[in-house]
C-alpha cells in the first residue's frame, strides 16, 4: 500500500474504578503494568514501531503522553472509549487512523499490516478487527474471551478499528450511543433494529448480514477484518489475562 496511517491509542480508565491489575501493582495507569519487567503499552509501542503501515508520531488519549517514554502525539480523552475516538477524531487526528489500546500486549507488526492493508483494500468507511473463535481455542484452549455468536461463526473483539473518513466515524458514534443505552433493552432494540436482533437471538444472522444492516442503517460501508492471529483477541483485562499473556511472551523470548 501507499502512505501510512495514523494511530490513536487508547490508555483511558474508568474514573473511580479501581482496576485490580493497577491495585495488585501499586501503579497509577494501566498503561505503566509491568508485564515481564516492561511497561505494557511499550509492547504497543515496539509493533507500531516496527509495522510498514503505521505512521509515526503516534497519538494517546487518556493518558498524559509525558508519561510514556515515545514520541507521542497528545489526543483529548472522554468518558469512555467511544466518546474518546470522537473527541480525537474532532480535534484533529488525520484520517485514516485506526485505533488500538493500551492493554494489548500481544499486538504485533504483522497484525497491524494485516489489519491495515485489508482494512485499506476493502476501501470501507469503517473496519473493525475480530478473530474466530475456532482460531483462538485451537491455540489457546484455556483463556477465555467474549464471543459474539452469528450464524456462520462465533467471533471476539481484537480492539482494531479502521476510520478512513468522517462516515467511518459514525460508527463509532453509533457505538457511543449504544453504549449509552445498554441498561435499557428496549431503546437499544429500537436503535439497533428488532428484525436484526431476532435474526441474531435465533441464530439466523450471519456476520456479513450484520455489518450490511449497520451499514445500511448508518447509511456508510463497514465489513470485518477477520485476524489470522489468536493472540489478537487476546488483551490484559483481569489477573489471569496477565498470567497467559506473560507465558506467551517468555515463549517467545
Amino acid at each position: 500500500m501507499g502512505s501510512k496511517t495514523n494511530v490513536l491509542i487508547l490508555a483511558g480508565q474508568r474514573k473511580g474504578v479501581i482496576d485490580p491489575l493497577c491495585a495488585n501493582a501499586g501503579i497509577q495507569w494501566k498503561a505503566l503494568l509491568p508485564v515481564i519487567g516492561k511497561p505494557m503499552i511499550e509492547y504497543v509501542l515496539d509493533a507500531l514501531d516496527q509495522s510498514a503501515t503505521a505512521q509515526s508520531p503516534y497519538w494517546i488519549s487518556g493518558i498524559d503522553k509525558g508519561l510514556v517514554d515515545a514520541p507521542l502525539n497528545q489526543s483529548p480523552s472522554a468518558g469512555g472509549p467511544a466518546s474518546s475516538v470522537v473527541v480525537a477524531a474532532e480535534d484533529g487526528i488525520p484520517y485514516p487512523f485506526i485505533v488500538t489500546t493500551c492493554d494489548h500486549a500481544l499486538l504485533t507488526a504483522e497484525m497491524v499490516d494485516h489489519f491495515v492493508t485489508e482494512a485499506d483494500a476493502s476501501g470501507v468507511d469503517f473496519a473493525l478487527g475480530l478473530a474466530e473463535k475456532t482460531t483462538i481455542q485451537l491455540a489457546y484452549p484455556e483463556t477465555k474471551r467474549t464471543y459474539l455468536k452469528f450464524a456462520d461463526r462465533s467471533v471476539s473483539g481484537c480492539n482494531l478499528f479502521y476510520i478512513r473518513n468522517a462516515r467511518g466515524l459514525e460508527a463509532i458514534r453509533f457505538w457511543q450511543s449504544a453504549q449509552h443505552d445498554r441498561k435499557q433493552p428496549l431503546k437499544l432494540a429500537r436503535r439497533l433494529g428488532i428484525g436484526m436482533l431476532l435474526k441474531y437471538a435465533t441464530g439466523r444472522l450471519t456476520l456479513d448480514n450484520a455489518f450490511q444492516h449497520v451499514s445500511d442503517k448508518l447509511g456508510i460501508s463497514a465489513k470485518p477484518v477477520l485476524m489470522p492471529f489468536a493472540e489478537a483477541a487476546i488483551d490484559v483485562d483481569k489477573p489471569s489475562d496477565l498470567i497467559l499473556v506473560e507465558s506467551i511472551l517468555s515463549k517467545e523470548a
